[in-house]
């Protein structure tokens, strides 16, 4: 009867030890290539809203650099595309796609900005190192360097 439960007992607490509190340390890994992605966005002179050459000019630079950067958050997150068509009387009666994009751009720098003939030209540069940087600045994305079991 002694040695039933002492085995009782001996298996009790062979479960409870893996039941101990621990310690996880983690450790920050940075991905081996970081891409970099470029955009150019465009945008008319002429009917830019101004009363003097000057204010379209300053217009067109920050209207090609908003299309600039759609073009990355393009790249970078994807477009959201949403499309419709109707159909009557064995006819096509309407047809419709929106796009849209929606995110974030950190750390884009300008490569470019200049005049081009009637257009206005502005291009960006990505580079997701600069990007990592960024956001290990904000969050620390880590996986586990050891664990201490007490």
């Amino acid at each position: 009867m002694m040695r039933v439960i002492l085995v009782a007992a001996i298996v009790l607490l062979a479960g409870c030890s893996s039941m101990r509190e621990k310690y996880v340390q983690y450790e920050t890994v940075a991905p081996e290539q970081f891409p970099t992605l470029t955009a150019t966005g465009y945008a008319p002179l002429a009917s830019q809203p101004g009363k003097t050459q000057a204010e379209r000019v300053l217009m067109a630079m920050q209207a090609s650099k908003i299309a600039a950067y759609r073009e990355l958050a393009e790249q970078v997150y994807g477009q959201h595309l949403q499309g419709s068509s109707s159909v009557g009387d064995w006819a096509m009666k309407s047809d419709t796609v929106k796009a849209s994009v929606s995110g974030v751009i950190r750390g884009a720098k300008v490569i470019a900005s200049y005049p081009a003939g009637e257009h206005y030209v502005t291009e960006l540069e990505l580079d997701f190192a600069t990007v990592w940087q960024l956001y290990q600045q904000q969050n620390r994305p880590q996986e586990i360097r050891s664990v201490t079991y007490f």
